[in-house]
């Protein structure tokens, strides 16, 4: 999940809560060439330890994968932030994930396309719920795309 450009660099801040800088981005750029140059299943990496001492990290295929894909962000410039499955989301964190209103996903929300539970009188939205409908969503809309692309080729 992305921030949008209007978010603005305060110093001492996480990097999810802010546009990286330019030395950040310089880095994720250095790092993200790294690991992709790699290549293959296992990706080792070395890096400087405690104290000085060199340390052999070595990144499974799918780590180097998120890792790769968290860094293209950061180098584009993008805050980036991480959404743990397990999360409870509130209808406005759920909207912005889905680049929807917030009362559009209400809509879903009352239509039962999405899971999700009250508390006192807020709706809260567990992460998984909302990434699988994301993901149903994508793929119907993927689907569709296809078929419109079928029947614009027959035209041609």
């Amino acid at each position: 999940m992305t921030m949008p450009a209007s978010a603005r660099a305060v110093g001492g801040q996480r990097l999810g809560a802010r546009l990286p800088s330019e030395t950040e981005r310089a880095s994720a750029t250095q790092l993200r060439r790294i690991i992709a140059a790699q290549g293959g299943e296992d990706t080792r990496i070395k890096v400087t330890g405690e104290h000085g001492k060199p340390a052999d990290v070595i990144l499974t295929e799918g780590l180097s994968t998120l890792l790769l894909e968290l860094l293209r962000y950061i180098e584009r410039g993008d805050a980036v932030t991480l959404v743990p499955i397990t999360q409870m989301l509130t209808t406005q964190q759920a909207a912005d994930i889905l680049n929807v209103s917030r009362p559009f996903l209400i809509q879903l929300l009352e239509r039962g396309a999405i899971g999700f539970t009250t508390t006192g009188r807020h709706r809260r939205i567990k992460a998984e719920d909302l990434f699988r409908y994301k993901a149903q969503r994508d793929q119907t809309r993927a689907e569709a795309l296809s078929e419109l692309a079928e029947l614009d080729a027959d035209l041609i």
